[in-house]
């Protein structure tokens, strides 16, 4: 309608449309007019519509999510080949996100396929009930239970108020990113002697306040704080 305007803001950082929570009367003038609209508690649209992307074979790299077979795979080697004769190819090397085998797998030059929608959601780990880890979204406080097995050998490096990224496709939740580095409090380990340096050689057990155990060096002593690489499960060097 001529002279009818209705205004809303779009936040950059969600998806999620921003309205008006407080009505008021409309106001009518000659160049346009306010509607007022209510505030819906809405879930993020990349929830409710996952977005599919369609693209060729042409455009993989490494790191491209693609689905195959109903299933989300991540490429981690690529080469596009053009031989002398017959058409070209690209060859990879995928791993499922799902089951994480690792195939390799050719595709036709040119064909298309569907982008897999993986998002990350981050939340902080709260606290652990039973079988179950209970994580946070600290601006809506709404609370997602991951069970102990989707989590797998990681689980002894979670620590309360610890931030990870969970990731899902479609919907599925299917790994929960943690930091790759931690700082834990030794709980248990053998003094450490006298003479023993942070240049001394050797290395001992110690048990974390999460229940891991790594070696340390042997000036280590209970109530330190180390740093630990939770992707090889390393002592970095004390905090």
């Amino acid at each position: 309608m001529a002279g009818m305007a209705t205004t809303f803001s779009v936040s950059s950082a969600s998806p999620i449309l921003s309205r008006p929570s407080t009505l008021s009367s409309l106001s009518f003038s000659s160049k346009s007019f306010i509607l007022p609209m209510r505030s819906l508690n809405r879930a993020p649209l990349s929830h409710r519509f996952p977005r599919i992307m369609a693209f060729s074979s042409n455009d993989i790299k490494v790191g491209s999510n693609i689905e195959v077979d109903g299933a989300p795979w991540r490429v981690i080697e690529f080469l596009h080949v053009k031989p002398g004769k017959g058409a070209a190819f690209v060859r990879t090397k995928m791993r499922n996100y799902l089951t994480g085998n690792t195939v390799e797998k050719t595709f036709r030059a040119g064909s298309t396929m569907s982008e897999a929608a993986i998002y990350k959601e981050t939340k902080q780990f709260t606290y652990k009930d039973g079988p179950q880890f209970v994580f946070m979204d600290l601006t809506t406080f709404e609370e997602t239970r991951v069970n102990e097995s989707q989590i797998g050998e990681k689980v002894k490096w979670l620590k309360e108020g610890m931030d990870c990224n969970l990731l899902l496709w479609n919907d599925r939740l299917f790994d929960v990113e943690i930091p790759i580095t931690v700082k834990l409090t030794v709980v248990d380990v053998d003094p450490g002697l006298k003479g023993d340096t942070a240049q001394g050689g050797g290395t001992k057990p110690a048990t974390l306040d999460t229940g891991a155990v790594v070696f340390v060096p042997l000036f280590v002593n209970i109530g330190d704080e180390i740093l630990v690489d939770t992707r090889t499960g390393q002592y970095m060097n004390r905090a």
